[in-house]
């Protein structure tokens, strides 16, 4: 049977478009995108990845800090807090009355990035962590002293717990169970217990615990104490203190921290010493570290864990620094005081 030159033109044309068709595809899969919210400007900026711009600026409210995206990644929750900017040691006497009507929890389309709500009933809301399930939101209430629990599909409240004075990082163990409250004022952790919505275990830990990152098994937790430069290693089952890491150089201020992708890493912004730094999680020792920018805060890593991305609260940009050579390989200008950063999958 002869075959025409039509039909091989026909197979190569609909071989072509499959090809083109699963590229595309591909490509759209290993997209991921970063959301950063900016405290001073009161907005959010959004970078696409892998090529790192700045697609998109959106308004949120006041004083923008945390922020968290559902399990799904089709919603982005940030807390909004009207309260004033107040550093150590300032004199809140001198400081402007707190706007009680900006406090609460913004809900945002991921994929629209227009605000869709805005869950109330949380006094200054700093940072804060979703459940596994997504059905959850755990609030560290800054001038309260509390964790609220809050229904993500009503608002309503569940539970609120005294946690210490100005609670701040909220994380949530690997296997769901535990929910990790740090508490600036008293320098301890609580420790909350998801099913029970109650404190089981509280840990003093070093001055000015900021964040807790999880080692990949959730057998270890690693709390990033500010003011002493250090970060405490707890056994994250037994809530005991195991060891303490020094971080050695000027004005090493560890906050934000993540664990790499393949869960050998821990990389830790410090702050007003403007490094990251990786620490093996094999010996607990710093294994490299790279000037990221003025004033790293917020840290993640892209889904395919080889791009850091750290907001730098005082030079108003965004690092992108290679995991692998920690080198930055782009600075990419955003909002005024960037906060704290997510990644998740483009919706």
């Amino acid at each position: 049977m002869k075959i025409s030159n039509r039909f091989f033109a026909g197979v190569l044309v609909l071989g072509l478009a499959l090809f083109l068709t699963v590229d595309a595809a591909a490509a759209d899969a290993a997209a991921w995108r970063v959301y950063v919210t900016n405290e001073k400007s009161g907005t959010l900026s959004v970078i696409e990845g892998p090529g790192n711009q700045v697609v998109a600026t959106v308004a949120l409210g006041k004083r923008p800090r945390g922020l968290k995206i559902s399990p799904d990644g089709k919603q982005l929750f940030v807390a909004l807090s009207g309260s004033p900017a107040a550093g150590p040691g300032v004199d809140e006497s001198k400081l402007p009355p707190a706007d009680k009507s900006a406090d609460g929890i913004g809900v945002f389309d991921a994929a629209t990035l227009t605000r869709v709500r805005v869950i109330r009933g949380v006094s200054d809301p700093e940072q804060l962590a979703l459940s596994h399930d997504g059905k959850q939101l755990f609030v560290a209430s800054e001038d309260t002293g509390q964790l609220v629990v809050l229904d993500v599909s009503s608002g309503k409240r569940l539970a609120a717990l005294k946690v210490g004075g100005e609670p701040e990082g909220i994380s949530v163990t690997p296997d769901g169970r535990y929910v990790y409250v740090t508490s600036e004022a008293d320098h301890q952790i609580s420790v909350v217990e998801v099913a029970s919505r109650k404190v089981v275990a509280r840990v003093v830990v070093g001055a000015r615990p900021r964040f807790t990152s999880f080692s990949a098994d959730g057998s270890r937790a690693y709390v990033s104490c500010e003011d002493v430069g250090v970060l405490y290693v707890l056994d994250a089952r037994k809530f005991v203190v195991l060891d303490q890491i020094k971080l050695e150089g000027l004005l090493m201020r560890p906050v934000g921290s993540v664990v790499s992708a393949d869960g050998s890493k821990l990389y830790v912004a410090t702050g007003r010493g403007k490094q990251v730094m990786a620490i093996d999680l094999t010996t607990d020792k710093v294994v490299g570290q790279v000037e990221a920018g003025s004033r790293p805060w917020g840290i993640d890593i892209s889904p395919d864990g080889r791009s850091l991305y750290t907001a730098n609260g005082s030079s108003n940009d965004v690092s992108v620094i290679d995991a692998a050579t920690l080198k930055v390989t782009a600075r990419l200008p955003v909002g005024e005081s960037p906060w704290g950063v997510v990644v998740g999958v483009k919706p």
